[in-house]
């Protein structure tokens, strides 16, 4: 009879010590929801704007807003030949050296100051590249890269980006900047 009362007795200490632990640490109870509660407020973010293709050179000519003479000099390496894309109204320029070799690139972009602005942070993200805000009203970015270096600029709704296989920026900031002059923008 007393291995029944032991038993019964630690049973009860068990379970009454249980039920003490438990009831330090409530379950979480639901609240009625109200239909005058507002709606959990949700974000969205818009996509990033597609960007345009990379050009490609198609034909062999003067580019028009860049003299060869003045590409030449900048980038410090004579021209062999220049091929435009087949953009329009402002197509890129390409700008080769004696043994064929690309040396300089000017795209331009007019359309939605979004993309503009996405095209510059594209070849020179701000994260990584210096702060561009030449010439003034233009903002962008400037870094060395694999080969080379870039200058980018956008203001509203047109871009400008200059790459050169020379590793100084300040090259393709020259170009840039004259390219800017020439159009008018």
């Amino acid at each position: 009879m007393r291995r029944v009362v032991l038993v019964l007795a630690t049973f009860t200490l068990v379970t009454g010590l249980g039920a003490v632990g438990c009831s330090q640490h409530p379950a979480p109870v639901a609240k009625p929801s109200s239909s005058s509660a507002p709606p959990p407020a949700t974000t969205t973010t818009s996509a990033a704007p597609a960007l345009p293709p990379d050009p490609q050179p198609v034909a062999a000519a003067p580019c028009p807003y860049l003299a060869t003479d003045f590409a030449a000099q900048a980038n410090g390496q004579r021209v062999s030949v220049v091929k435009l894309s087949a953009d329009r109204p402002h197509p890129a320029c390409f700008f080769y050296d004696r043994a064929g070799k690309l040396q300089l690139t000017v795209r331009i972009y007019v359309g939605e100051p979004a993309v503009a602005t996405a095209l510059v942070d594209h070849v020179a993200p701000v994260d990584t590249s210096n702060p561009a805000t030449d010439p003034p009203g233009w903002q962008g970015g400037y870094q060395q890269m694999d080969g080379g270096a870039v200058y980018a600029v956008a203001k509203q709704g047109t871009a400008v980006v200059v790459t050169t296989d020379q590793m100084q920026t300040v090259k393709a900031r020259t170009v840039t900047k004259q390219t800017i002059s020439a159009l008018g923008l």
